[in-house]
């Protein structure tokens, strides 16, 4: 049997330039990312989407999640 877990993370509110900055600060940790493991980013309207998908480990999706929220913490940050 085999188990596929999905998470969607929205940020509501956000400007379509702070969007798209997040979006490209992220970039970069978008890749090489485990087998079994993806993740896409939506800018919709006025809310920045991230669809997280996980075919193995769970323990791996929750980590992974924890660091893309942290990374878009430091981002929101910096671009305020």
């Amino acid at each position: 049997m085999s188990l596929t877990c999905q998470v969607q993370v929205t940020l509501n509110k956000i400007s379509k330039e702070k969007a798209e900055t997040v979006k490209k600060a992220l970039e970069p940790d978008n890749v090489n990312f485990p087998e079994g493991l993806s993740l896409s980013v939506e800018n919709i309207d006025n809310k920045l989407v991230f669809n997280f998908e996980s075919k193995k480990s769970m323990k791996q999706l929750i980590g992974t999640i924890d660091e893309v929220l942290e990374h878009i913490q430091v981002a929101l940050k910096v671009i305020e």
